[in-house]
């Protein structure tokens, strides 16, 4: 059921989040699916019965204090106003990737089968129904099909295999911390996010965008130097 699923959710909300970027603009789908998070910490909580721990929610604290001070605020999106339906598809983005966060956490609690056995499964199930619905737009003429385009799909998706893979495996070696491991997932991709935003793409960043790489840093740290502490004694 929960193989099914992911293999249903991983590419319908590849297009929510085109469609969300469309309407809604990067910027405020970039702010829901960061505060996606909610989700996950209120999954790790509610469901799988982590105990809350002082130390450790400090460290949750200042990783959403990052998430706010890294978001790059506007009001207009490309010198528009943003149409007054783009919160159906900002819902879409954060609750889809909050589900997904906690489904594979669900995997990660299968003892009996690997993570690579399970992430095979489940992307065969998501290639299956993506390449269903490109013959069915192809077919009726509401796409072309397109080689780079493939390409550029498959280099995604090997980069998406990978970081999932790995996600999984963090759930298996921290089972009884869901939280550190949803956080720190979190925030460390926004902080290399803007690492790379800042030298690469030489993008400005404001004082109070600084601060929250500041923040990230601290958070993570904090996470970390929790459970370290916690395996030593």
């Amino acid at each position: 059921m929960v193989y099914s699923l992911l293999g249903i959710l991983l590419p319908s909300l590849f297009i929510v989040i085109a469609a969300s970027v469309s309407v809604a603009g990067i910027v405020r789908t970039d702010v829901a699916q960061r505060l996606s998070l909610f989700i996950s910490i209120a999954a790790a909580f509610l469901i799988f019965g982590e105990k809350p721990d002082p130390i450790k929610w400090i460290g949750i604290i200042i990783g959403f204090a990052a998430i706010i001070c890294s978001i790059p605020w506007q009001k207009k999106v490309a010198g528009r106003n943003v149409q007054s339906n783009t919160w159906v598809y900002l819902l879409m983005v954060f609750f889809g990737l909050g589900i997904i966060d906690v489904l594979f956490k669900e995997v990660a609690l299968y003892p009996e089968v690997s993570s690579n056995t399970s992430l095979f499964i489940v992307f065969i199930l998501a290639f299956t129904i993506s390449f269903i619905g490109l013959i069915f737009q192809v077919a009726t003429k509401r796409m072309r099909f397109s080689w780079p385009h493939i390409f550029i799909g498959w280099v995604l998706g090997v980069a998406n295999f990978g970081n999932i893979l790995f996600f999984i495996k963090a759930h298996k070696a921290l089972s009884n911390h869901p939280s550190t491991v949803f956080s720190s997932v979190n925030v460390g991709v926004i902080l290399l996010g803007t690492i790379i935003g800042v030298f690469v793409f030489k993008e400005k960043l404001s004082t109070i965008n600084k601060a929250g790489i500041l923040l990230a840093v601290i958070a993570i740290v904090v996470i970390s130097y929790h459970q370290y502490f916690t395996h030593i004694f």
